[in-house]
């Protein structure tokens, strides 16, 4: 797959995220095996994505606590 066409399916999962965020986690997934296939394909991956998905494992783990008591 060309780097535009990658960039292309990261872009969708993205709107995806943005369209349905209570399917986040799984989405969350389909964009980290993106970032995987970068990876492994030897292209550099784009900053904002890595800020982005940095993001949302902050998310995460402000999400650990949210049903413990006070």
């Amino acid at each position: 797959m060309a780097f535009e066409e990658m960039k292309a399916a990261v872009a969708a999962i993205l709107d995806e995220i943005a369209k349905r965020p209570q399917d986040r986690h799984v989405l969350q997934e389909q964009l980290r095996a993106k970032i995987a296939e970068f990876e492994a394909m030897g292209l550099p991956i784009p900053g904002d994505l890595k800020v982005f998905e940095e993001d949302l494992e902050d998310d995460d783990a402000d999400d650990l606590f949210d049903n413990m008591p006070v």
